[in-house]
């Protein structure tokens, strides 16, 4: 067996224990491609490698629990070193799988792989499969990684999905129905992930039946929940509370419904001064779209425009960098604290303004829906179809039927 690696911030429990929480693992190189990660959870941490190469990019293999609050037994629970001599026998497994040898079980680790290479065959937008992996990774990876595909039932997964929908929002929410929901819409999210990996395993021959997760159906009670947006009187006063960099990120947020990545990507060339819009090369679903801007959303682009080259990005952060991915987080709670907007709303909150007022203004749902980049209506009849009555009230006094009923004079209503 090859000589384990030192380090001392994941060597012992002692020196993992001053380490901060975080998502993201500490990542440790342990042989050529390959690393070792170590994930920080509120009640312990877990192992998981990680290898690259050219050809087949980045792959991910969860270990397992760490030895944070048990000794380490090297099957269920393993220290720094037995975590390593699993990630090195897992980079053979890869070797041998990719000379076409048959290796062992199909895993879950290995469905959601190949998924996210499928996606990338597919040109889907980075990030949003940057966004995917960070989701497999931290809510599925840990949990069903290492279990064969073939050993899942209906019952571990509704386990595994009921688990998700109890965890701790992050987010302040105005009711205790509204945190339920929106854990529950979140359980949801991630478990359309695993199940369209799943699905690709099957179509793709690597499993041999979809009874299993074709059972479990989404969580109901989780798609009814109001849209939290701001009203104008709340824009005004976040936008005066916002850093000056990360203003006109926000004002570009409300004068367009763009998403965050999608705004942090744009250069002067995406604006179309003469059109008065500006261009999405690259959305969530892949597809490029073209956003129609007000007179003045193509006002603030003109100024943000002014003395650019084409290439030159629009949105930079106060220091000359690139706005990056989770880089809106913390100026935006703080924007909200100044501002009193309570409860906290976070970036995308923003996108969901432009599209509430822009309804409740008597916008047809199908210019709001192309706008925001959406095949069709569906999305926004659901999330903001309710904010329309008027729009509803006309069509159904224009279009039900009337029966010509004529009233009996004879009745006097009681005085």
């Amino acid at each position: 067996m090859p000589r384990h690696v030192r380090d001392p911030k994941l060597d012992t429990r002692s020196a993992r224990s001053k380490l901060a929480q975080r998502r993201e693992p500490y990542w440790r190189a342990i042989a050529g491609g390959l690393s070792l990660g170590y994930r920080k959870g509120a009640s312990g941490g877990t192992w998981i490698a990680r290898h690259y190469s050219k050809t087949s990019g980045r792959r991910y293999q969860s270990i397992g629990a760490a030895d944070d609050l048990t000794d380490a037994d090297g099957v269920h629970v393993r220290d720094f070193g037995q975590a390593q001599d699993v990630a090195r026998k897992w980079l053979g497994d890869l070797a041998r799988q990719d000379r076409g040898l048959r290796l062992g079980p199909y895993t879950v680790a290995c469905a959601v792989e190949d998924y996210l290479a499928g996606l990338e065959n597919d040109g889907r937008d980075p990030h949003s499969i940057t966004d995917t992996r960070r989701r497999i990774e931290a809510f599925i990876l840990p949990a069903l990684g290492n279990l064969d595909v073939g050993t899942l039932t209906p019952d571990k997964l509704r386990a595994w999905r009921d688990g998700l929908a109890k965890r701790r929002s992050r987010w302040k929410h105005s009711t205790v129905e509204d945190g339920q929901r929106a854990r529950r819409a979140s359980a949801n999210r991630i478990w359309s992930i695993l199940r369209a990996a799943l699905n690709h395993a099957f179509r793709n021959g690597k499993a041999e039946s979809d009874s299993a997760w074709r059972r479990v159906k989404p969580l109901g009670n989780a798609n009814a929940a109001r849209v939290r947006y701001l009203t104008v009187a709340e824009a005004g006063r976040l936008i005066n509370a916002c850093d000056p960099d990360f203003r006109l990120l926000a004002q570009a947020a409300l004068t367009t419904g763009a998403r965050y990545s999608e705004l942090v990507r744009l250069t002067a060339s995406d604006f179309n001064a003469d059109a008065g819009t500006t261009s999405i090369s690259r959305s969530k679903s892949g597809k490029a779209r073209h956003i129609v801007l007000t007179t003045e959303g193509a006002a603030l682009f003109r100024r943000l425009c002014a003395g650019r080259h084409g290439g030159d990005l629009l949105f930079r952060r106060a220091d000359g960098s690139a706005w990056g991915a989770g880089d809106q987080w913390r100026p935006m709670r703080a924007a909200c604290a100044v501002a009193k907007i309570d409860p906290v709303i976070g970036f995308h909150g923003l996108r969901h303004t432009w599209a509430s007022l822009s309804v409740m203004a008597g916008m047809p749902l199908m210019v709001v829906a192309r706008n925001l980049g959406h095949a069709d209506t569906r999305m926004v009849e659901a999330h903001y179809g309710h904010l329309s009555p008027s729009y509803v009230a006309a069509a159904v006094r224009a279009h039900a039927p009337e029966f010509g009923f004529k009233s009996d004079r004879r009745i006097v209503p009681l005085g």
